[in-house]
């Protein structure tokens, strides 16, 4: 690729990393390492590996930011943005219309007192139940972990100017987070966290002046997109070809089954000391990182306008690297060190959720899996289990890293695998007549229903639809390829796994009521402050049961009456929302 000047060419293989650079990285991989193995002095149980009940609303602000923000993220916006324009910031803000939910979510988890979200699934349903959740959250752990660190090689490869290549920049990172995330368990990793969000917001924004300077402001990508005289629409916020209302209203339904369903959201919600601490975490934390979605997005824009400015042809780069391209390219200008802390944020970044995810994987197999089938061992002969178990969660997302195409290909298998689990808790939540076979039918309708809309002759039946085109039903994939497009994917296995749950269930053994008034005391019982757990998903010894008013109770449905602090959190939710929103497309112009 050469570009029109005959000058040097974008995306080569040529390294800008000063020596100030690499001590500025090595010092943070030392002091971030020895931080979180330190915290290893204080794991004697299970308890304190897997769920520490001890941090308040800042660690668990700065712990849900996170957990939730990596740097592959930054790479799939960005390469999303590239291609489609500012409509590609949706593959991070489908998570946006959720976000108010996060208010409701997050005491309901903490109220559970469960140390993994299987604990639940065993608790409304029963041990199989448990175990199909377990098996399921960990192939999802192991392929969101693999995500990552395709984004973050990715990243390297282009910020080093392939000095790090991707299939060499995969397997140190994965060194790095197992060291310490093993050694000190979820409170490691809540306090590597801390330093790590820090350094994720400073990665997410560092880069965005420096490119906009270069190009003239957002007035100046707004004139070189328009000048290009683009096919598809890059300055819309919705692109109908591409990313239209009804894929953002799909994605955005989607994230609600699938937030319930993610192991790691235990910890995001019930680590903290009070369920407040765990409220204002979970969805200040995840605020947060909706706002760097938009640094992101702009960032890829205006490397866009710049590629443009300089006679690049677009077709002719790789979107997965654009981000680290435009570091590697830029930020050694402005003094030795700051491609360094570049490098050193997007390891913060990609490093504060894989240790996360990978002690909830561990959690599930040790907990739901191992304990079960091997009782009577002693606490630090389950933490062992639990960080051996963590190594194999990794080893798969490795696996996964080298296999997948692409970031956002590797997104798209991963939002749609965690979710099925999603139905049955949802269902379990709000129907008392949901039973196991119907939690078992929901998932199990869910994955088939996914498969076989990704068949070919499944594609080649609903183009033939008469109302196929209208719909859109169906799109053209590389070539003459045909599948079922995104939203009518998920929108079908959402939908076949409710139905399936419903039906199945009507026509099963309902759960025993015992299990069912244990389970929704727990829900309706707040926690109290100091509140001490002989055993997860019971009340501790003297908590009576509260009572709560309930809105609806027709047909078995347990819907309750919400408080004052949810329906007023709810809507500042909302209001944050709209304003994010707001703001991003007055910036834009649009």
């Amino acid at each position: 690729m050469e570009r029109a000047n005959g000058q040097t060419p974008v995306l080569t293989k040529r390294s800008n990393v000063h020596l100030i650079d690499a001590i500025v990285l090595v010092g943070y991989l030392l002091g971030i390492t020895v931080l979180g193995a330190w915290m290893a002095r204080r794991v004697h149980d299970v308890n304190d590996y897997f769920m520490p009940r001890k941090f308040g609303k800042v660690m668990m602000i700065m712990h849900a930011f996170g957990t939730g923000t990596a740097s592959d993220q930054a790479v799939t916006v960005a390469s999303a943005t590239a291609k489609s324009g500012y409509s590609g910031i949706w593959y991070q803000w489908m998570w946006l219309f959720s976000t108010p939910f996060y208010w409701l979510i997050a005491p309901v988890m903490r109220r559970f007192r469960a140390v993994t979200t299987a604990d639940v699934y065993a608790l409304r349903y029963n041990s199989s139940v448990a175990v199909l959740f377990a098996l399921v959250g960990i192939a999802g752990m192991s392929v969101k972990i693999g995500l990552m660190l395709k984004g973050a090689g990715a990243l390297i490869d282009a910020g080093t100017g392939g000095l790090i290549e991707t299939h060499w920049a995969i397997p140190l990172i994965t060194l790095l987070f197992v060291v310490y995330g093993m050694a000190g368990g979820l409170g490691g990793a809540i306090v590597t966290d801390f330093v790590q969000g820090l350094m994720t917001i400073l990665f997410s924004v560092m880069l965005l002046p420096v490119i906009l300077g270069e190009v003239g402001g957002l007035s100046g990508v707004r004139n070189t997109i328009q000048d290009a005289h683009l096919d598809r629409d890059m300055l819309s916020l919705v692109a109908p070809d591409e990313i239209g209302v009804f894929y953002i209203i799909m994605l955005s339904v989607n994230t609600l089954f699938l937030i319930v369903a993610m192991p790691s959201v235990m910890g995001n919600c019930a680590a903290g000391r009070t369920e407040m601490d765990g409220r204002v975490g979970f969805m200040v934390g995840t605020l947060i990182k909706r706002t760097c979605t938009i640094a992101w997005c702009l960032t890829a824009m205006a490397a866009v306008a710049w590629y443009l400015q300089n006679g690049i042809d677009l077709q002719s780069i790789d979107p997965d690297k654009v981000y680290g391209d435009v570091a590697h390219r830029f930020l050694p200008k402005l003094m030795p060190g700051m491609l360094g802390v570049f490098i050193a944020s997007l390891l913060a970044a990609i490093m504060s959720s894989c240790d996360s995810f990978m002690i909830a994987s561990s959690a599930l197999f040790t907990k739901n899996i191992y304990q079960r089938l091997f009782q009577g061992h002693s606490q630090r002969h389950y933490v062992w289990v639990g960080r051996f178990a963590s190594l194999v969660v990794v080893a798969g997302g490795v696996v996964f890293a080298y296999y997948v195409e692409g970031v956002v290909a590797a997104l798209k298998i991963w939002y749609k695998v965690v979710p099925m689990m999603g139905i049955a808790f949802w269902l379990g939540l709000l129907w008392r007549r949901t039973s196991v076979a119907g939690a078992w039918a929901s998932a199990i309708a869910g994955f088939t229903a996914w498969w076989l809309v990704t068949r070919a002759w499944c594609a080649h039946w609903a183009e033939s639809l008469p109302f196929a085109e209208t719909l859109g039903l169906v799109v053209q994939k590389a070539g003459d390829r045909t599948v079922v497009d995104e939203p009518w994917q998920i929108l079908f296995y959402l939908a076949s796994g409710l139905f399936a749950g419903v039906f199945v269930s009507l026509l099963t053994r309902p759960v025993a009521k015992e299990r069912l008034d244990n389970f929704y005391h727990l829900v309706r019982t707040p926690v109290q402050p100091g509140e001490t757990l002989a055993e997860p998903c019971r009340l501790p010894a003297g908590v009576e049961p509260a009572r709560r008013r309930m809105l609806l109770t027709a047909w078995g449905l347990e819907i309750p009456v919400p408080s004052r602090t949810s329906v007023m959190g709810f809507l500042g939710g909302w209001l944050a929302v709209f304003l994010l929103i707001g703001g991003f497309v007055w910036l834009i112009g649009a």
